[in-house]
């Protein structure tokens, strides 16, 4: 089974607010299907944007061959330099 980490809808879509949470998910699966694991969450609402990503269980699940998308590695990057 192949698997993505990347970020799936969350928040309230009738007040537009949108926030993200990163997630474990097989690549075959919607961008709002049933997760594996929820590892993180990214909020771009707040100025500045807030996020954070639990890098030891991103770690976990690279070593098993995830894969990041783009987003979601940047995110990574800037977690792991401060």
């Amino acid at each position: 089974m192949e698997v993505k980490i990347r970020m799936q809808k969350a928040g309230d879509p009738a007040q537009k607010n949108h926030n993200w949470r990163i997630v474990v998910i097989p690549k075959s699966y919607p961008r709002d299907g049933r997760v594996l694991e929820i590892i993180g969450y990214y909020d771009p609402s707040k100025k500045p944007a807030s996020y954070k990503i639990d890098t030891a269980k991103a770690d976990i699940w690279i070593k098993k061959g995830a894969t990041m998308t783009d987003t979601v590695r940047s995110l990574y990057n800037k977690t792991k330099k401060g």
